[in-house]
């Protein structure tokens, strides 16, 4: 199969490389310029938890283009949040007929996400990875599952496709019936998340301070009625943040799931990302209703974001 990443970002990366593994030929679309400044090769410190947990270290030799070439037989769109507008506008044109799999954090309607494509040529999903890359170096890694949407009427030829390509690369889907209740809630998990960043200085950061995670719960509960507001119902994870008690929530993550050498830290120790999107995105939807967001609001003083709102 002949798979284009647009973007030539962490999750695309990862990904690809996994993809080529599995025998499939794959392309970065980039912006102008940035071919040169990427070069043709990036240094991967990257784990692939597909099968056990192995490290791979290499350097990778890519193919980048800064023209949409044709007869692609997959998309895979997976950029950073505020780009993705940009993103479906040049496509619209530029990909023809190509199926496109959107791999995305996405807090709007999925349907005005992506206009004007057609929601018929398009599915979402989300990676089951992370990290970030500096000085040319990919530092993360990625996990067996990732999130694919259950077919929706017209999208079953999609479905197949990106499931197939996803297996032959040894992955498994996790099914999801509901993809836009799933991404609002991952979308405020994650604003909860950046809240407690901006506050630390950093995603490493988050993890040296013990009340870190205690905050992100209660960062997730204010959030509860403008969740409620969309219509969106509380999956497992939200439920986690917002009914336990938040020092045994520091304590779960700090002990479990982040715990030190654990595949989950070290993707957050790894992310250089600049955090704030998120959480300004959610404050702006909370001002349409109403919403009071106290503890989002003061993670913004002193920043670049506080004007935006």
């Amino acid at each position: 199969m002949r798979i284009l990443f647009f973007g030539r970002g962490v999750i695309s990366t990862q990904y690809a490389w996994a993809f080529e593994q599995a025998g499939h030929t794959v392309d970065f679309y980039v912006r102008k310029g940035r071919k040169e400044t990427f070069g043709s090769s990036i240094e991967l410190e990257m784990w692939d938890a597909r099968k056990g947990k192995k490290l791979i270290k290499e350097s990778w030799n890519v193919k980048l283009h800064e023209e949409m070439l044709p007869n692609y037989d997959l998309i895979i769109v997976s950029v950073n949040t505020e780009q993705l507008s940009e993103a479906v506008q040049f496509l619209s044109t530029a990909a023809g007929n190509t199926p496109i799999l959107i791999f995305n954090n996405i807090w709007q309607d999925l349907k005005s996400s992506i206009e004007p494509l057609s929601m018929n040529n398009v599915v979402f999903g989300f990676p089951g990875g992370g990290g970030g890359i500096a000085d040319n170096r990919l530092r993360g890694g990625f996990l067996k599952m990732i999130f694919l949407e259950k077919p929706r009427a017209g999208t079953e030829y999609v479905n197949q496709l990106v499931k197939e390509c996803f297996e032959s690369a040894h992955f498994k889907i996790s099914w999801v019936k509901d993809m836009q209740n799933w991404l609002w809630n991952h979308f405020a998990m994650n604003a909860a998340m950046e809240t407690e960043v901006l506050k630390r200085g950093s995603f490493p950061a988050l993890l040296n301070h013990r009340d870190s995670f205690a905050n992100v719960g209660l960062n997730m509960r204010e959030m509860i009625p403008l969740l409620k507001a969309r219509g969106a119902k509380l999956d497992a994870i939200s439920l986690l943040l917002t009914k336990i008690p938040p020092v045994l929530l520091g304590t779960l993550f700090n002990k479990v799931i982040f715990v030190k050498g654990s595949l989950p830290r070290l993707f957050v120790e790894y992310n250089n990302s600049k955090a704030g999107f998120a959480v300004l995105e959610v404050v702006r939807a909370a001002n349409k209703v109403g919403v009071p967001l106290p503890r989002l609001r003061l993670a913004f003083e002193n920043t670049e974001y506080a004007k935006e709102i």
